[in-house]
């Protein structure tokens, strides 16, 4: 997919620093030539411009240093982004690409190399912003001021393109970060303080416009974690993730706020030893294993009326089944879908709620825990986020619109341990 502007915009500041990396950039800036510690803290302040030279020197020094090589990557990566000629561009950002690579076989396993390289897996292509053409104008001369560093300049300049194209969610979100970059780069307590909550002003203005895409939510994430404002960053992760949960990137957030704060995320674990597939002519297959067989025991025979419901939604010999057609009257062809992974997991608790009426033994851990969700409301925000495949995620968006706090409360009842 086309991307507006790498993932290099939010780098050394924006992915928040573990205290190890501080510690190889400590041991990086004694190791290296004196052009590393110029180099970083130009770096730091997002003036890739004049970063870049050094950055060269350093890495020519040191040919096998990802932080080196991490950090050259990522100003050749936002440099490339405000070239005009496609084919300068193009090669920029195959550069790009081939230090990254080599950064990562030298032990650089980081989320943003890795989501770096997701985005030039892209191609890189420049796409207009706006329709609008001085929209587009002014936001390209933003990106030209943010890559130099002049993060006032910047932010007037993404002002002016929101205010000549109201629904230019790239202008909020960037003049948000320049904010962010101005409070982050800032020793005074008072100008940080002010600065991260212009951010978040910017953040929400951008979310105002398109509360389905993640990127602001993680922004604001960020600014908030800095500010000490543990829970309220949680929160905002949270929402990346409901955003769009489907991609790498909503996840960095939150996955580095538990790390941070020493938090082991985990879904339910349900383990389903039962399943149905389908096959040619109406035929469908329904694959039990032991556990679901063998008996009563903990009411894990419930199990087999998983594999049982699911064939009946799957294609008849006569075409589409009467429970997807009533479920689903627009489409022409089957696909495994929310509504009947949710019925099959129902009929699972009917099933075991009937055959342990008349006493109550300690349950299937699986069977228990999905109770647990079923009880609190959350068991599609659970198939939605574990049970996915491509057929039940055509679901989400639908789901979402509708249910946008339940897929919130799914994360903090089930996923996010109490602390």
């Amino acid at each position: 997919m086309p991307q507006h502007y790498p993932i290099a915009r939010r780098t050394f500041a924006g992915f928040l620093v573990s205290a190890l990396l501080m510690f190889a950039l400590s041991a990086q800036a004694q190791q290296e030539p004196p052009e590393w510690k110029r180099a970083l803290e130009l770096y730091e302040a997002q003036n890739f411009v004049e970063a870049l030279p050094l950055l060269e020197k350093v890495a020519a020094a040191a040919p096998n240093s990802p932080v080196v090589l991490s950090r050259l990557g990522f100003a050749v990566y936002a440099l490339a982004t405000t070239e005009k000629d496609a084919e300068t561009r193009k090669k920029m950002l195959d550069r790009a690409r081939t230090i990254f690579l080599k950064s990562q076989s030298l032990g650089d396993n980081s989320n943003l190399t890795q989501i770096a390289l997701d985005g030039l897996a892209g191609g890189g292509e420049a796409i207009p912003f706006s329709q609008i053409k001085a929209a587009e104008t002014a936001i390209r001369e933003g990106e030209a001021a943010f890559v130099r560093g002049d993060m006032d300049a910047a932010i007037k300049s993404y002002k002016r393109a929101l205010e000549l194209d109201p629904k230019l969610y790239d202008a909020a979100l960037y003049a948000g970060d320049s904010e962010f970059k101005k409070a982050y780069a800032s020793k005074d307590s008072q100008f940080r303080k002010e600065h991260f909550e212009q951010a978040g002003i910017w953040f929400a203005k951008a979310i105002a416009i398109n509360p389905n895409r993640e990127t602001a939510y993680r922004y604001w994430g960020d600014a908030l974690q800095l500010e000490g404002k543990t829970n309220e960053a949680r929160d905002k992760f949270v929402d990346a993730i409901v955003a769009e949960p489907y991609g790498r990137k909503a996840y960095v957030g939150l996955t580095q706020w538990a790390d941070r704060n020493k938090i082991a995320l985990a879904h339910p674990k349900i383990v389903i030893p039962s399943n149905a597939s389908p096959g040619k002519d109406g035929n469908v297959t329904i694959t039990l294993d032991e556990l679901a067989v063998k008996g009563n025991e903990k009411g894990t025979a419930a199990w087999l009326a998983y594999g049982i419901t699911r064939a009946t939604w799957m294609n008849r010999k006569e075409g589409l089944s009467e429970k997807f057609s009533k479920a689903y009257p627009g489409e022409t062809k089957y696909r495994h879908s929310l509504a009947e992974e949710v019925d099959a997991l129902r009929l699972v608790l009917a099933s075991a709620s009937e055959q342990l009426k008349d006493n109550n033994p300690e349950l299937d851990p699986s069977i228990a825990t999905l109770m647990k969700l079923n009880e609190a409301g959350l068991l599609e925000p659970y198939v939605l986020f574990v049970r996915v495949d491509e057929g039940v995620a055509r679901d989400y968006a639908a789901y979402r619109n509708a249910n946008r706090e339940k897929l919130r409360r799914y994360w903090l009842e089930f996923v996010i341990p109490k602390y």
